[in-house]
């Protein structure tokens, strides 16, 4: 199956911070059993990410978020893509975030046994291209948790 055509996105990624969000999303959803992120900025210098949370989690909840990534990254995890059907996928993804005109053969992208979710984006094909995660800054409004991070000494360092 050609599947060049098949939900292409129009943005350029930075695959190592692209895939250290994906490993973020999923730590969020373990740590604090939220949503994958509400919001996202992605970007090469340093990229934001909102969060739906009852209550602030605190600078040492936040600094073993931070640790956990980097646990993450250091695993050494391959990433690999697959394409399924929407329906199929449906029954393991959450697909609530496709646009409405996504097409019925989607792009699965999984971090290792980590984590595993319906995307278009570009990716490293290992973790330990990605390098260090850190957060810049984190704030909490409201119901809001919103997350300012880059990663460092990856492939693009």
């Amino acid at each position: 199956m050609d599947t060049s055509a098949l939900n292409r996105s129009n943005k350029d990624y930075c695959p190592e911070m692209h895939t250290a969000e994906h490993i973020l999303n999923q730590t969020m959803v373990r740590m604090f059993g939220c949503g994958r992120s509400k919001n996202a900025h992605i970007e090469r210098k340093k990229s934001k990410c909102d969060y739906i949370l009852p209550d602030d989690p605190g600078v040492e909840r936040l600094a073993e978020v931070e640790k956990v990534v980097n646990d993450v990254i250091a695993q050494n995890m391959c990433v690999t893509v697959e394409y399924v059907s929407k329906e199929d996928a449906a029954e393991w993804v959450d697909l609530s975030k496709l646009p409405e005109d996504a097409s019925n053969t989607i792009r699965i992208v999984r971090v290792g046994d980590y984590d595993t979710c319906a995307c278009i984006g570009e990716h490293v094909q290992n973790t330990s291209e990605i390098g260090t995660f850190r957060f810049l800054n984190c704030d909490f409004s409201e119901g809001r948790l919103r997350v300012r991070f880059k990663v460092s000494g990856g492939a693009e360092a």
